[in-house]
């Protein structure tokens, strides 16, 4: 069963849980508002999937731009950049889908094909 991490109120979010279930794929979901990425489910799912720590952040959300993100990420350190990620799920990019040893950040249908193997 794939993990779900998704934000209820985003249209990508939705466009992606019906991809899901109109490609038959059991998930769970989780509010990523409510329960937040740990630090360390981060971390194993950057090193699953292969993706650079930044792809994880959400650049087009409110908080990031606030936050002045753009200008401080390449200052931080990877355990710091982890920790923040997991201080609020309105800085990760979602939807993110984990499935085995598949992890997908955003949604993208083309990347999604990988879940129906």
């Amino acid at each position: 069963m794939a993990l779900f991490i998704a934000y209820p109120p985003c249209s990508t979010c939705q466009k992606a849980r019906r991809w899901l279930q109109d490609a038959g794929i059991a998930f769970e979901e989780r509010n990523i508002k409510t329960q937040p990425p740990t630090a360390g489910e981060l971390a194993q799912w950057k090193k699953i999937s292969g993706l650079a720590l930044k792809k994880f952040f959400n650049t087009s959300g409110m908080l990031y731009r606030s936050l002045g993100l753009k200008d401080k990420l390449p200052d931080m350190g990877e355990q710091e950049q982890l920790e923040l990620l997991a201080s609020d799920g309105m800085l990760v990019k979602r939807p993110i889908v984990i499935q085995g040893d598949t992890v997908l950040v955003g949604f993208k249908p083309q990347q999604w094909e990988a879940l129906k193997k």
